[in-house]
């Protein structure tokens, strides 16, 4: 008796290129958020204008590498598939994910798409499993491929006998 040999290697598909666009503007808003401060400080201190030069340039730097690296990153990173007998994801950009749920193990499956990602026509498929460590999720789905990916899911784990426990 032979056992199977199971290769771990990356997931074949990539999320949409327009995910790129996506995480850019989900990070230029946390910019925003930390750059207007440093605005309304300009304005409202009497004071010497260095400290504000000094800060600002340095939010705008940071800025300006986060919003320029870490969607390309993020793109390289971020796979998926789903096969006949498995879920694999990969995530991340500093900190990275592999996951990888038997189709035999999935509950339920769901697509969302939240205002932002409407406006980039994607959304998100959530694979919920039994497994402790919560559900696998595939980010950044051109909105068809989630859709077609959910109904592949949904017939797959319909053949599968047993009750997912």
């Amino acid at each position: 008796m032979t056992a199977d040999v199971v290769r771990i290697r990356p997931p074949m598909h990539r999320v949409s290129p327009r995910a790129l666009w996506y995480w850019a503007a989900r990070a230029a808003v946390l910019w925003i958020v930390l750059i207007v401060p440093q605005v309304i400080w300009w304005f409202a201190d009497d004071g010497g204008r260095l400290p504000h030069l000094l800060v600002g340039v340095a939010w705008l730097v940071l800025a300006a590498a986060h919003l320029l690296v870490m969607p390309q990153w993020r793109y390289r990173v971020h796979r998926w598939e789903a096969t006949e007998t498995a879920v694999y994801t990969q995530t991340g950009w500093i900190s990275q994910e592999r996951r990888i749920a038997p189709i035999s193990r999935v509950q339920t499956v769901d697509s969302e798409r939240g205002p932002i990602e409407q406006l980039f026509k994607l959304a998100n498929v959530t694979v919920t499993t039994a497994s402790a460590a919560g559900p696998i999720k595939i980010d950044g789905l051109a909105a068809q491929d989630a859709d077609q990916l959910v109904a592949d899911l949904t017939t797959r784990v319909g053949r599968t006998t047993g009750d997912a426990t």
